[in-house]
């Protein structure tokens, strides 16, 4: 059959995708919104989660909470009985079991509903998938045919052009187009070369995963070290204050301020208050 080279903008309203929010168990469902009218006014409304269908790239420096945010959405969507592809590159399979296990049972949730939804490709261990793109799509197609899969988290995308990141667009567009294929919404973690501004959405590889996905999130850690940041932040010297901010969206809204949030003792993302409400209310 014949494909089209050009049509109408009109020809496909029937494929375009529901503008609906995928919970990820955050406030984060709060700060991506979209416009509707009402009575002849144009109001903002919370999304509910990220887009979805979106592709979303999560960056930030080393231990920033990035894996921990990806595995709270794995959690929400599997509590809520939607399957999850998690390809794990960074990390061993087993030592990812631990950190959900510990996740679902501060957060009260069924571990045994949560563990069968999360279906797991454990690249870490598999020199094939970190080289061959085509050996790991295969295997992530025929796991999203075979169990139903509705979101599919890749951490790191960085690591899959480890040593090579002149291929780094190329291999970032190819997973893209993989889960618009497969109507996917989907995850990748990025990582920031150490050289890069903190709060730049700009991660290893260059610009490659921002310029391609549908919406970056940056994630960012700033240690106090000095007695005017612990006067102005009113947190000691030693501490840590962890920032999170949309950088941008292509499908829907987003709030735009920096945040603060922490991380919980068992390892859970909880969002408090924009950076600058933070800084007054201290």
């Amino acid at each position: 059959m014949e494909v089209k080279k050009f049509f109408e903008l009109g020809e496909i309203e029937e494929e375009a995708p529901k503008l609906f929010g995928i919970p990820t168990g955050t406030k984060l469902d709060e700060m991506f919104f979209k416009i509707e009218e009402e009575n002849g006014k144009f109001v903002k409304k919370p999304l509910g989660g990220i887009p979805h269908l979106s592709v979303i790239n999560i960056t930030g420096v080393p231990d920033s909470g990035k894996s921990l945010l990806v595995e709270q959405f794995a959690i929400t969507q599997a509590h809520n009985n939607y399957k999850v592809l998690f390809v794990t590159v960074e990390s061993p399979a087993n030592f990812l079991y631990t950190s959900i296990k510990t996740k679902v049972n501060y957060l009260n949730m069924n571990l045994s509903k949560v563990v069968k939804n999360i279906i797991v490709i454990d690249a870490s261990v598999n020199n094939e998938f970190r080289e061959d793109t085509r050996a790991l799509m295969d295997t992530m197609a025929h796991a999203i045919k075979e169990k139903h899969i509705s979101n599919v988290i890749i951490d790191s995308i960085t690591g899959l052009y480890e040593h090579k990141e002149v291929m780094a667009r190329q291999i970032v567009r190819i997973f893209f187009n993989f889960l618009k294929k497969w109507k996917q919404t989907g995850i990748f973690v990025s990582q920031k070369r150490s050289a890069q501004a903190h709060e730049s959405a700009e991660a290893a590889g260059g610009l490659a995963v921002a310029h391609i996905v549908d919406g970056t999130i940056v994630v960012d850690k700033k240690l106090i070290e000095t007695k005017w940041e612990s006067n102005f932040y009113k947190l000691p010297i030693g501490s840590v204050l962890r920032t999170i901010r949309i950088d941008g969206s292509r499908l829907t809204g987003h709030d735009k301020r920096t945040w603060v949030f922490e991380i919980t003792d068992a390892g859970t993302i909880n969002i408090l208050s924009p950076l600058e409400e933070f800084i007054k209310k201290n």
